[in-house]
């Protein structure tokens, strides 16, 4: 089985990640994480910057890795690697898809994602649960600590 080698972007602002609805192929009316095919000479984050930029007309800057997720689909064997990313400039515009919105993870599970990226939504759920919880705690511990005499 052929394996295809892409990257997606969970590009978030704020409690917020941003996704797409497919506008094309066989998968069409999916959403999904945008980004794309690695191509040769790139590395995974280049290929996610140049994606990104081809198909919203946004800059990015791309963070660390959150998991690579194998799946199989009929045809093909996919292998996504999968970053966090935040946008640095630009308005996302539409350009290959049918639409576009910012989920809060509450919302997360009221779209039909594509096979491969519904794998992932419980990991970002854990991961943007933690880090707010973890942001809170430091405000609160920052809100009690003594000044330095």
């Amino acid at each position: 089985m052929k394996t295809v080698k892409v990257v997606a972007a969970i590009i978030r602002d704020g409690n917020k990640v941003f996704a797409t609805q497919r506008g094309y192929g066989d998968y069409k009316d999916g959403w999904e994480f945008p980004g794309g095919k690695i191509e040769p000479g790139e590395t995974p984050q280049q290929a996610l910057v140049r994606e990104i930029r081809e198909e919203l007309d946004t800059d990015i800057s791309v963070g660390d890795c959150l998991t690579t997720i194998e799946y199989d689909y009929p045809a093909f064997h996919l292998s996504m690697q999968c970053f966090w990313c935040r946008i640095v400039d630009g308005t996302p515009v539409l350009k290959e898809h049918e639409a576009a919105r910012w989920l809060d993870p509450d919302d997360f599970d009221h779209v039909d994602w594509l096979p491969a990226d519904l794998t992932i939504i419980d990991l970002i759920k854990e991961k943007m649960v933690d880090q707010v919880t973890a942001e809170k705690l430091q405000k609160h511990t920052q809100a009690f600590e003594m000044p330095a005499k």
